[in-house]
């Protein structure tokens, strides 16, 4: 069983590493695929980063662009993920 953490973790986190990724602040609602930031080969190690961080399993259904846009959306997929 997996423990839950507070959205407010899982999101400084995720803004940590994509930052670290993009080499630049971001907000949490920028769209960094849209600012050119992350390319596709990133894109896999936020993936990665994701699955190992929290645990999870990312399906290919799950790699809509929309669920990895953003800080806040990513956050959401992954509380959507290990909340069931």
């Amino acid at each position: 069983m997996q423990t839950e953490v507070p959205a407010e973790d899982v999101r400084a986190q995720l803004l940590e590493f994509v930052t670290s990724l993009v080499s630049t602040e971001l907000g949490p609602d920028e769209d960094y695929f849209a600012q050119g930031l992350i390319s596709s080969l990133v894109a896999l190690e936020l993936v990665t980063f994701v699955e190992h961080r929290f645990g999870l399993t990312v399906d290919v259904a799950d790699l809509d662009l929309d669920n990895f846009r953003t800080v806040n959306r990513l956050t959401g997929f992954v509380l959507a993920k290990t909340a069931g």
